[in-house]
């Protein structure tokens, strides 16, 4: 029997067009082009100019001969080149990669060569690593030097080419062309690798799209918010906000470092009506001293992941003026994929009850299509119990693509047709999940993720040690830190700080343990270091 609703009309462009957040820009552009976009310091940049800036740097871009499946690389902090990119890159048709500020050079070089890099842009304050990075890698990208001088960081030059000056020779009537498949690769992100190298996360234009919107409704948006740039645009772009606020018409407040004074001069001056951030960032706010704070008169909406802060943090927040939203996802889910939805009956339960409400990661995101808690063998759903471990699992349109060049990756991360988190986690009977342990034992601080087998085989590495094992724990700024337990051999009196130097030399800074024991490592008969044991010492080190 014939469908009776079939019209006859293929798909055509006049009601058929790919999904891609870069439409947003030239609808607020379009609609709103007077409109503040952008500030950052004493600068402002209306919606007309963004739009123009973006268009100049993908013409500009198209002129150097980058196109579909092109990497074009940044290191930038949050800054307005970095909302350029975000948009100039993809309508250039190529692939944006943004780069985490705080890594060191062998994992930079890594990422570009596997990336296949053919421009970089990059922050003059980061020019000594990206110069070490690029001492070792095979690629030989553009480089195009971004001076920061509304922020006064002049910096190294990497190259000769400047960035004002390459997004010059761009037409700032570029005619880009919309996505000929809502499929194709959008950015790439890269996590943190829990053996051996990083993985490459692959987005693409349909997936960030969904997750504007669905930004805007889990954050309570509407028009023309004010939002603060206390994320990192590096980290999962920025949860795909840098899209997100252009959706709504929304301004940019950027800053280059999360500092207290001044996220509390751009709260009180530009009536910030949100911003996001881990642990770290409340901690900034609620320790300011008296010469760093200001008075505002409104509430901001901060919406807040990692692990949840103590009580009294959420008490403390909530008396200076600020609405939490916990959140939680992956760089595999482009940011949030869950949130704390509160149900205001909950406010009426005793504290205790209220807190245990509070803690829970929460249910789906409006553009996730399911979210589960499955035994990972049998790939049975566990009971809704809020007792029984399992392991989280997404399915939908805001799970990444793949990994990059990495099938065996792909395909161990979707078998049995959902996405395996890596996170264990229990289903409460009202469908709301919980995060027990992270079965990768990644450690979450300040956001950032950290893996604890990287840091184990550093310190495995070092001659006086003989074991090692690194745990998270809790810390009131960052939510988590590394603390390292060491096993010795025999007669050595290596200290705790020459462990730590030891880190530093060969990792990234915020990946290095703030603490180290000197114990005989727990273990099971079979030879198992039991870290469940050693999270319980670290909570009182």
């Amino acid at each position: 029997m014939a469908n009776p609703y079939e019209t006859g009309l293929e798909k055509t462009a006049a009601n058929y067009q790919p999904l891609t957040p870069l439409a947003f820009l030239a609808r607020a552009a379009s609609v709103h082009p007077d409109h503040i976009a952008i500030v950052h310091g004493d600068a402002e940049t209306d919606y007309r100019t963004f739009y123009a800036r973006a268009r100049r740097l993908a013409s500009a871009l198209q002129g150097r001969g980058i196109g579909p499946g092109d990497t074009v690389s940044v290191m930038l902090a949050n800054s307005p080149a970095m909302l350029d990119a975000h948009y100039g890159v993809p309508m250039a048709g190529a692939v944006l990669h943004s780069i985490h500020t705080r890594l060191d050079a062998p994992n930079i070089a890594f990422m570009l060569d596997h990336a296949e890099t053919k421009v970089l842009i990059g922050d003059t304050e980061y020019a000594p690593v990206l110069k070490e990075a690029l001492a070792g890698t095979k690629v030989k990208p553009l480089l195009i030097d971004y001076r920061d001088l509304e922020c006064g960081v002049e910096g190294d030059r990497l190259g000769n080419l400047d960035y004002e000056a390459f997004l010059a020779d761009g037409d700032p009537d570029f005619a880009w062309e919309m996505p000929g498949d809502e499929w194709n690769a959008l950015s790439l992100n890269y996590t943190s690798g829990t053996t051996g190298n990083p993985k490459g996360v692959v987005y693409h234009h349909r997936g960030a799209a969904l997750m504007c919107y669905a930004n805007t409704i889990a954050t309570g948006m509407g028009q023309h918010p004010v939002y603060l740039w206390t994320l990192p645009m590096f980290h999962c772009n920025g949860w795909c906000f840098p899209w997100s606020i252009s959706l709504v018409a929304g301004t940019h407040v950027c800053l280059r470092a999360v500092r207290a004074k001044p996220m509390y001069d751009a709260i009180a001056e530009h009536k910030v009506t949100h911003l996001s951030g881990a642990p770290f960032v409340m901690a900034a706010l609620l320790n300011a001293g008296d010469d760093e704070r200001r008075d505002f008169d409104h509430r901001v909406a901060f919406n807040h992941a990692a692990a949840p802060p103590p009580a009294a943090v959420l008490a403390k927040m909530d008396e200076a003026g600020f609405e939490l939203t916990h959140l939680y996802g992956l760089t595999e889910t482009y940011g949030p994929a869950t949130l704390n939805e509160w149900h205001p009956a909950w406010d009426e339960l005793p504290q205790e009850e209220r807190l245990k409400k509070r803690i829970r990661q929460g249910v789906r995101y409006h553009a996730l299509e399911d979210l589960t808690v499955m035994d990972p063998e049998t790939m049975a759903k566990t009971p809704a119990d809020g007792e029984t471990i399992g392991e989280v699992m997404f399915r939908g349109n805001i799970v990444m693509k793949g990994y990059l060049k990495n099938g065996k990756a792909t395909d161990e991360a979707f078998a049995g047709g959902w996405f395996h988190s890596g996170d264990l986690g229990v289903m409460h009977p009202d469908g709301y999940i919980q995060l027990k342990d992270r079965s990768k034992d990644i450690i979450i601080s300040g956001g950032e993720n950290i893996s604890s087998i990287e840091v184990e085989d550093v310190i495995y590495r070092h001659p006086d040690v003989t074991g090692a094992a690194v745990v998270a724990k809790p810390d009131p700024k960052w939510g988590e830190t590394p603390c390292a337990f060491v096993e010795l051999k025999a007669g050595a009196d290596t200290t705790e700080e020459e462990i730590i130097a030891w880190c530093k030399e060969k990792l990234a800074r915020f990946k290095c343990p703030r603490h180290v024991v000197f114990v005989d490592l727990p273990k099971t008969s079979t030879g198992k270091i039991q870290k469940f044991k050693l999270r319980e010492i670290a909570k009182d080190v």
